[in-house]
């Protein structure tokens, strides 16, 4: 491991980066519940791309969780409001609400409640025994329209659980330190490869749902990716993954920036990093660490604890910022109905409407440069993190529509630059996470069958995911990417 960064030559290196504060109003086009607030004083972006302090921007889009469910207990947590109001005045909060109560059918009142204290609760960490929460592009519509546990919703009270800031360790002291967004919502009111695809293209090819694409004729993802955008402008950039590469749902063009995590680790530590980095959790075996029920979300916290812990010992940490999201909300409970905002495929119909966002997502922010205990709550998206890295490398303006050629669609033209948070000087790099033991390891997965030769569990049928799905259709085989499934850690 490189040693740890000494704080007088790093704020030596960066301390003649500045920049003159100044307040970015709303981006022209947006509707205004999409336009949000304006982006803080100070931003990163009062500079010019080309001297950013940022060289390296790592993003790991996780699965299936909502942004209530997992960090609404920020809004109540007295230790880190009055640090935070001490720091950005008394009007300082967060729009999180853990103390929630839904009808049910038979217009029964169910309230929220902690998973890890439920009486009977059998694997809180998991959801063992319960149906994975609906979070397809109806069940999403039910939720939003009748509430999480409406008769459409898919759920049952399982979608009501949340958890604290203990639950989530590695979290808890990153949202401490670090920035994290009470606006950012999944892309689409739709599952996981649809959000996904909006991660990497702007789009979901019209695609509504997990189908493989080549179940349409296509055999894979035919449309343009940021992928594309970056080998023709030759910026450094590579995608790492533990088991299944979302990539590889464009198929062999994808191979080229492809890698497993363990190489991941290896050019951390060298300091071999590219401009930007890709990272995803594994999806498959029943210790798969993505957060997707019926991952034990330990695990989950694990892995985000390596994986930033290899970024934060490296010597790109000093320039380099670090986004953490989750694909879609997973179906888990939140209090505030999504916007929708401009797309491709924008419709009147509901019921084609891709530009309806899905619910809040958990996103943080880890950077030298970003605002230690900060709520951004400008409205963004995964493609507000295709902005930023179309405004660093790609020529792209800071904020606005305007110009040609650098954007993917209009989503993407329109999306507020998620690098608004980060400040353009006077960087803090100090940062400890907790021992490795005060993240444990996952529990016993729930019951299943084993891969064949491996012995490692896989869940039964019934709880299957999208990955999961296309592995055992021989998917990402078919793309030619090498397909080692083993658990993690490696």
């Amino acid at each position: 491991m490189p040693a740890p960064l000494d704080r007088r030559n790093f704020l030596k290196r960066a301390g003649a980066l500045g920049g003159a504060a100044m307040m970015w109003g709303p981006l022209a086009g947006l509707s205004g519940a999409a336009r949000g607030s304006a982006a803080p004083q100070g931003s990163l972006l009062d500079l010019a791309a080309a001297d950013s302090p940022i060289d390296t921007i790592v993003v790991l889009l996780m699965e299936n969780r909502s942004f209530d469910h997992y960090l609404g207990w920020l809004a109540r947590d007295g230790e880190y409001l009055e640090e935070s109001r001490r720091r950005y005045g008394a009007k300082f909060r967060v729009d999180g609400d853990q103390t929630q109560v839904f009808r049910d059918p038979k217009g029964r009142r169910v309230p929220t409640y902690h998973l890890p204290s439920k009486a009977g609760e059998d694997n809180p960490y998991r959801g063992c025994h319960h149906p994975d929460p609906g979070h397809g592009w109806e069940s999403g519509r039910a939720q939003r329209d009748h509430g999480f546990m409406a008769e459409d919703a898919g759920n049952d009270e399982f979608a009501l659980g949340y958890f604290r800031a203990e639950d989530i360790p590695t979290y808890s002291a990153m949202v401490r330190r670090f920035t994290t967004f009470d606006r950012y919502f999944a892309s689409l009111l739709a599952p996981t490869y649809p959000n996904r695809a909006y991660l990497h293209a702007a789009q979901s090819g019209g695609m509504k749902t997990n189908e493989l694409p080549y179940i349409d004729g296509a055999g894979f993802y035919e449309f343009e990716t940021i992928w594309d955008r970056m080998q023709a402008a030759s910026v450094p950039c590579r995608y790492y993954f533990v088991d299944l590469p979302t990539v590889g749902l464009w198929g062999p063009r994808m191979l080229p920036i492809a890698s497993h995590i363990e190489r991941y680790f290896v050019e951390a530590a060298a300091g071999r990093l590219p401009n930007v980095v890709f990272l995803d959790p594994g999806f498959t075996t029943g210790l798969r660490t993505d957060d997707h029920p019926y991952a034990d979300i330990r695990a989950g916290q694990r892995l985000v604890y390596d994986y930033v812990k290899a970024f934060v010992e490296s010597p790109h940490w000093e320039r380099g910022a670090f986004l953490i999201s989750y694909d879609e909300w997973g179906g888990f409970f939140d209090h505030v109905r999504p916007p929708r905002l401009p797309d491709l495929r924008r419709s009147k119909n509901d019921k084609e409407d891709f530009g309806q966002a899905g619910f809040r997502v958990p996103t943080i922010m880890a950077s030298p440069y970003a605002r230690p205990g900060f709520v951004d709550h400008r409205v963004y998206d995964h493609t507000s993190i295709l902005r930023f890295i179309e405004w660093r490398f790609l020529g792209a303006p800071a904020e606005g529509p305007k110009g040609s050629g650098w954007f993917l669609t209009p989503r993407d033209r329109f999306a507020h630059n998620i690098g608004a948070s980060l400040l353009p000087a006077k960087p803090n790099p100090e940062f400890h996470l907790e021992p490795v033991p005060k993240v444990p390891f996952a529990s016993a997965p729930c019951e299943g069958e084993t891969f064949e030769g491996t012995g490692l569990p896989v869940p039964v049928e019934a709880e299957k995911h999208a990955f999961e799905q296309s592995l055992d259709a021989g998917f990402f085989e078919r793309a030619g990417f090498d397909i080692d499934i083993k658990p993690y850690p490696l």
